[in-house]
């Protein structure tokens, strides 16, 4: 698709993995020193745009040689600490540095009204020090410098969380509850990467799969595994563990939501599929049994539950919110299956839900920064009075729904395709289910914005702003063309489960 793509000197890209974690960590640090918030925000944004660079520069050098490794201080892997990128984390590199440029575009003009001018450098400082911990979720190829990158971005994201009081006090409450769900998180996966080097006597991931062969039969595996599960899927929002999301979402400053909802559950489904498709092996017995008896009833639990309770709540960013929960238990199904078909259409569906995610909250976000409009009551006839802003809504709420020419169709249809080759009826029958169930929330909504006049003294609702505009239809734009055109999503989803599992689907051209 882009091997023959040389988007940056050869001496940069060949250090693209660990600049990606590096340069928003330095320029954090610059950004504590910032004059004002304006400033910090171009500071922010160079950072974003930076990334974009450095991550499609990364994909270009994967599509051609297939891993890139880089290890540090001069000791190769396992010996030395090392960031190991091949098909399946290339989708998430540049998932999360492109969703963290379309939220910096989005953030200047919410920020500026949601957070008080002194902290504003501060935010931006902290948001940096956020997309470093995903990046380095994302990149690394050791199993504690994930926690320790798991750990950075969670301690950043409580602090942008709680930032929000400054509008609305329950962000406080919304941040402390994730952060001791996120502690409790982080606390059961390192206990299970403690088991795994207990009996695997490594901490790096190629290589703990390597020594695990064989001891599969292990206890002590066993539980490293329970363990990993239970922790990556609390970050994940997996249900039931997913009760901290859905005040997180609803509370934190609309920029904080706009960009967690397009990556943070994202790079931790990432390290859950990495986990059972790498570290361990999905056609181990203990493995087959989690995922049929464990991790496929919460994945249709969560898309069933979840999009009923988003039918009955009054405030939007609620809606969309437990809609994400309902989301995560589709990627979880497609990992379910144990294949690769599965696993491509977990990941596919997990880029497409970015885009459109990130949309819905930024066009609810940007209807928000005139008034505090988030009550689904509120948008009514919201449709005449920001037609733009509500048109890129209204295509990112079609493609939620999975209406065919939307990327969130194909991914269904993928989804469909994989459990069904398993013999998985019953699953077919819950996404089908649950695309009916989103006709209604969504439904809900847009009948506000379209269909009914305003009420007496409501607030007044006004077009986003221009630069918003412009990142809200990009994403919605995506929506359109990758469900018509899904090669740049879908081949790398494809040629991440053919890195992990050998097989291939068609893969990156």
């Amino acid at each position: 698709m882009f091997a023959n793509f040389h988007l940056a000197p050869e001496a940069l890209t060949h250090h693209a993995p660990v600049l990606l974690v590096l340069v928003p960590f330095l320029m954090a640090t610059a950004t504590v020193f910032a004059p004002n918030g304006r400033f910090a925000w171009g500071m922010a944004l160079l950072t974003s745009a930076f990334t974009v660079w450095m991550a499609w520069a990364l994909g270009a050098d994967v599509a051609r040689e297939g891993v890139v490794s880089y290890h540090m201080g001069g000791w190769a892997p396992p010996l030395g600490i090392e960031f190991r990128v091949d098909g399946l984390n290339t989708l998430i590199v540049i998932l999360i540095s492109f969703m963290a440029l379309m939220s910096a575009l989005f953030a200047q003009p919410a920020v500026a009204r949601e957070i008080k001018a002194e902290k504003q450098p501060l935010f931006y400082t902290a948001y940096q020090i956020c997309l470093a911990g995903l990046m380095g979720m994302s990149l690394t190829g050791d199993a504690f410098n994930l926690f320790v990158f798991l750990e950075i971005s969670s301690i950043s994201t409580y602090v942008l969380v709680a930032l929000g009081a400054t509008r609305d006090r329950r962000a406080l409450t919304a941040a402390f509850n994730y952060l001791i769900m996120g502690t409790i998180g982080a606390s059961f996966f390192v206990i299970g990467v403690g088991f795994l080097y207990a009996a695997t006597g490594t901490l790096n991931m190629a290589d703990i799969a390597e020594r695990l062969n064989g001891l599969h039969d292990s206890r002590v595996v066993q539980a490293g595994f329970a363990f990993i599960i239970v922790g990556l899927g609390l970050k994940a929002a997996m249900f039931p563990l997913h009760q901290w999301l859905p005040s997180a979402y609803a509370y934190a400053p609309s920029f904080v939501t706009v960009f967690l909802s397009a990556t943070a559950t994202k790079a931790a489904f990432y390290a859950l599929a990495r986990f059972i498709f790498t570290v361990f092996d999905p056609s181990w017995d203990f493995v087959v049994a989690s995922l049929n008896y464990v991790l496929a009833p919460a994945a249709c639990l969560a898309i069933l539950f979840c999009s009923f309770q988003a039918i009955f709540q009054l405030d939007v960013r609620r809606v969309l919110a437990y809609s994400s929960v309902a989301q995560v238990g589709y990627m979880l199904l497609g990992l379910s299956v144990g294949t690769a078909a599965g696993l491509s259409a977990g990941m596919f569906h997990l880029a497409n839900h970015a885009l459109l995610k990130g949309a819905l909250f930024m066009a609810v976000g940007a209807a928000a920064l005139g008034a505090n409009v988030w009550k689904v009551s509120h948008f009514k006839g919201a449709g005449k009075k920001a037609p733009l802003t509500f048109a890129a809504f209204t295509i990112a709420g079609l493609s939620l729904m999975g209406v065919p020419l939307t990327a969130g169709f194909l991914s269904k249809w993928r989804l469909l395709e994989a459990v069904m080759i398993n013999d998985w009826w019953w699953a077919a029958l819950v996404i089908g289910a649950s695309s009916f169930l989103a006709f209604f929330y969504v439904g809900r909504i847009l009948q506000a914005v379209y269909f009914m006049e305003p009420d007496e003294g409501a607030p007044e609702i006004k077009e986003a702003p221009l630069v918003i505009l412009f990142a809200l239809w990009v994403l919605a734009g995506l929506n359109i063309f990758f469900g018509v055109n899904p090669s740049i999503p879908l081949g790398l989803a494809e040629a991440g489960a053919h890195a992990v599992l050998g097989i291939d689907l068609g893969g990156v051209q």
